[in-house]
This record gives C-alpha cells, structure tokens and sequence, in this order.
C-alpha cells in the first residue's frame, strides 16, 4: 500500500468510528480500513452494546439486532458516503453493513461484535477522463 493509499484509510476508518458512536453511542474498540479496487471494506471491532451481544444467542433476538442495524445504516449512510467521498474523490455505488450470526461472510457483524462494511465505489478516472 502506497503511503498516500494509507493516509485515506486511516482517514476513512476515523471517520467510520466516529459515525458508529455518533448512531449508537458505542464507540468501536478498534477501527480498519482497507480499499482494493473499486471496493473499500471497513472493519469496526467490538461495535455492538452488550444486549446486542447477548440477542444474537437466539434466532429472534438476532434477527431483531440485524434488522436494526440494517435500517440504521441505510438511514444514515449519506452522511459516511458523503465523507468517503471528499477523502477518495470518488463515489459510492453501493454500500452495506448487515448482521449474520454465525456464516462469517463479508459485510456482517459478527458474534464478538465486530461489524463490516463494504463500500463499492465508483472505478477512478485518470487524467485524460477515461
């Protein structure tokens, strides 16, 4: 990763802490950012409350956390897509932050209350405009 590469990563994994705490008031013990391609993922680690750590136990009380967060994050992402975008000058295409208990597929919280991201951001355009 270049320096330049790692100087927005950290200035988006700042950003997605910070928005994390703001929705829930939970303030993620740790925060990563990586983007590869067209597409940025962003690691937020123990960002769940411990009730919702201790719903995800059950089938209902799981889906209850995942639906939650699933309407938490669509009714706020333009203020983070907002952000992402004066950091890398590109858009989001696509975003989701989903909760699954137990496959461990990418853009899922999981059970130690880690949450990720996935941002898919529009290709960049060089110089010349193609």
């Amino acid at each position: 990763m270049n320096e330049s590469n790692s100087s927005v990563t950290r200035q988006v994994a700042h950003v997605a802490g910070a928005q994390q705490e703001k929705r829930t008031g939970v303030a993620p013990a740790a925060v990563s950012a990586i983007i590869s391609g067209n597409t940025l993922v962003v690691t937020l680690d123990d960002a769940l409350t411990p009730g919702e750590k201790a719903l995800l136990r059950t089938p209902q009380g799981a889906a209850q956390v995942q639906e939650f967060h699933r309407r938490l994050f669509a009714s706020s992402s333009t203020s983070i897509r907002e952000r992402i975008k004066a950091i890398t000058g590109r858009d989001v295409r696509e975003a989701t932050a989903e909760i699954d208990t137990g496959t461990g597929a990418i853009g899922h919280a999981f059970k130690s209350g880690a949450m990720v991201q996935v941002f898919l951001l529009n290709p960049e355009v060089d110089a010349t405009g193609e």
